[in-house]
């Protein structure tokens, strides 16, 4: 049986053997908000599936080619955007591999190249190499997104709807945070042990971290309403600073989106109105 170890930390470029017959390809694109890397992970030794071919670099794809044996059985796509998607119509053209995600919303912040030859309907079972994967559709990263669960094991392709050890951004209208922490209560009832998310090292302990993520996002959104409360009413710039305060500024722009999500969903909840661009909690 070949070692590995769940516990080793994404290298950019590297090919690295987490689970049983699973292993974890990096992207070439490391920043702020992708960490190492996109993580692309082939799962199975038999007719292999790929989980988000990642960013469209010939290196990174022939590693991933390379590493399934030169033979794919199917591409899966967690979400469209352009950090996870676009190789797979690389891997299409060289395997002849079907490519399977939902539709990509009209939001000008997806992959404009992606083009899936079938669907990922939720509670889906997809043969990987002997094993089974299963689709859950959790909406609110993007309204396309899809965790995959590899029933044998409990282990869960997050894409980004989970990320190691930091929170994703969630940008409306597609984005929205009511439905990304319900897609999170979602996981929460699912017979996971852990989780091999789209950005960072797997986590083993998966029921922990999406405790810790739920609530991080309900802190969040209390400083939020203690700001509205405070001012009366507010835009979401003048707010910015107070919500964020522990973020780094240089990521307050980034941070304006998922501020914006947290107030939609105040609306959308009835504990806030907005008039214009002025936010006003209702007390409550």
């Amino acid at each position: 049986m070949t070692k590995f170890d769940p516990h080793v930390l994404p290298v950019t470029g590297a090919v690295q053997q987490v689970a049983a017959d699973v292993w974890r390809i990096v992207a070439p694109n490391a920043g702020p908000l992708t960490g190492a890397g996109t993580n692309t992970y082939i799962v199975g030794r038999e007719r292999p599936v790929v989980i988000d071919p990642g960013c469209e670099e010939p290196a990174h794809l022939e590693r991933v080619l390379e590493t399934a044996g030169g033979v794919i059985e199917r591409i899966l796509c967690t979400h469209s955007h352009p950090d996870h998607s676009p190789g797979s119509s690389w891997l299409r053209e060289r395997t002849g591999a079907r490519v399977h995600g939902l539709p990509a919303p009209d939001d000008g912040y997806q992959d404009p190249g992606y083009a899936p030859d079938a669907g990922l309907a939720d509670g889906e079972r997809i043969e990987a190499g002997g094993a089974v994967l299963r689709a859950v559709h959790t909406p609110g990263h993007a309204s396309n997104h899809v965790c995959l669960l590899l029933e044998a094991t409990g282990l869960l392709f997050t894409g980004d709807h989970l990320m190691s050890g930091s929170t994703v951004i969630i940008i409306p209208p597609d984005g929205s945070m009511r439905l990304y922490l319900d897609s999170l209560q979602r996981l929460r009832d699912l017979p996971l042990v852990a989780l091999a998310p789209g950005h960072g090292a797997l986590n083993l302990e998966a029921i922990a971290e999406i405790d810790r993520v739920t609530g991080h996002r309900l802190a969040r959104e209390a400083r939020l309403l203690r700001a509205l409360a405070d001012r009366g009413a507010a835009t979401l710039d003048e707010v910015l600073p107070t919500v964020y305060e522990d973020v780094p500024k240089f990521m307050h722009a980034y941070a304006r989106h998922s501020l914006l999500a947290h107030a939609l969903k105040l609306v959308e909840e009835g504990r806030a109105e907005v008039d214009g661009e002025h936010y006003r909690w209702l007390g409550g």
